[in-house]
């Protein structure tokens, strides 16, 4: 008998029809004899739906109030699914988050977990119970209600995974697995029967929507087997694991984007020390995360310095910048929503030399413009206008030939 978590997104619980499905799949785990707890995301476009209320009344909610709002939307598919697998005669119970005891820091909309409370799930099961908890949402240490942000479901999953010691921690997706990208926009794209947690993480954080980049850390930090599955069918999907040797013979595994950036530019601040510190710790203070950085360098005493952040979080990002600029006296301060990130992954490129220039020729024989250039151990991004990003995408795909991958092993 195994213990298995399941997780489901909202596509595949966005009507009563889905649902039902997802009830018969998790009702055949159930009578093969393994212990199944089930985590849920929001029916289809509810969460979205939520948020385009409230900014209908006004462009900045107020964030605790947001949370409350929120946590509605996975507390209609816990209930429903519950109804879903009683009605095909499978026991079964449903729980909020506070309820089986996730609790976070008091950090509103973007709450990290502190702890998760196994013992009211263990019970459950016990009883032979399928428990069903509602992803994306906890509780503070005062019992406020807090979300985890997008994608939190994916880390509820993972992190109850863990607490219960389970065997798998399986993602139910509207796609067959991961691919060498994504198959809307390069059609010969490749699933990957295997891919390591280093370069899931990347892929997830460079913009790839399969798995939350939080949920991964979190699974590599506590060695939790993910299997990325196909909810409507029975095909074997993408194992997410340690890395191996295997794995670093296939230089790049995927390229991917983010349409969901946009750059800020500080025109002309002083080349002087300590001018980054004094923006970027306003910008980290208010809660803002940046991800890609460019500094000029100096002319007649100042520079340029641009940085990327979350589309959603531009206009507390220019109201700090606003701020700040009172202070570092700037030439000027311009916003650029019209831009994307284009990213290649890969393990093997820690031993293989040359994927910048073989990654940038490809763009360069589209004609495409790189605004912004970053690099980790095992990824390379790019800033491109938005327009260009389907066929920087489909270029780099092409260029490395990854529809030739078929699958690692």
């Amino acid at each position: 008998m195994a213990l298995i978590v399941q997780k489901f997104g909202g596509s595949s619980v966005a009507d009563a029809a889905k649902m039902l499905e997802v009830a018969r799949r998790v009702a055949k785990n159930r009578k093969n004899g393994d212990q199944v707890v089930v985590v849920v995301s929001a029916p289809g476009d509810t969460t979205d739906n939520l948020i385009e209320l409230a900014r209908q009344i006004t462009d900045e909610p107020d964030d605790r109030e947001m949370d409350v709002l929120l946590a509605t939307g996975e507390q209609q598919s816990i209930a429903l699914l519950a109804i879903a697998l009683k009605s095909l005669g499978c026991d079964a119970i449903s729980f909020t988050g506070p309820q089986v005891g996730i609790v976070t820091d008091d950090v509103h909309t973007k709450a990290r977990i502190v702890r998760v409370g196994d013992s009211k799930i263990r019970s459950a099961l016990n009883l032979g119970k399928v428990v069903i908890v509602a992803g994306f949402q906890g509780e503070n240490k005062e019992h406020e209600i807090t979300t985890l942000g997008r994608g939190g479901s994916d880390l509820t999953a993972v992190a109850i995974a863990a607490a219960l010691k389970a065997d798998v921690c399986e993602f139910y997706k509207d796609v067959d697995g991961v691919f060498t990208a994504n198959p809307a926009i390069v059609k010969n794209a490749k699933k990957l029967s295997v891919i390591s947690y280093d370069e899931m993480l990347e892929m997830a954080s460079a913009g790839a929507q399969v798995l939350n980049a939080r949920s991964v850390e979190f699974a590599k930090n506590f060695d939790i087997k993910i299997h990325v599955r196909p909810t409507f069918n029975e095909k074997e999907g993408t194992i997410v694991m340690h890395e191996t040797k295997a794995m670093e013979k296939v230089v790049i595994s995927g390229v991917t984007y983010n349409k969901n950036e946009a750059k800020i530019t500080v025109r002309g601040v002083p080349d002087q020390p300590g001018i980054a510190s004094i923006l970027f710790s306003k910008l980290g203070n208010a809660g803002v995360n940046v991800d890609m950085i460019i500094q000029n360098i100096g002319e007649k005493g100042h520079s340029d310095m641009s940085f990327t952040v979350d589309r959603s979080e531009l206009k507390k990002a220019m109201k700090v910048v606003t701020e700040a600029a009172k202070k570092l006296k700037p030439a000027g301060v311009i916003a650029d929503e019209q831009i994307a990130k284009v990213s290649v992954i890969g393990v093997g490129m820690r031993s293989h030399s040359g994927v910048a220039a073989k990654m940038f020729q490809a763009l360069a024989e589209e004609k495409i413009n790189i605004q912004m250039i970053s690099t980790s151990e095992i990824k390379i991004s790019v800033v491109v206008n938005s327009k260009d990003v389907n066929r920087a995408v489909a270029a780099i795909h092409k260029k490395f030939k990854l529809d030739k991958i078929g699958s690692k092993s």
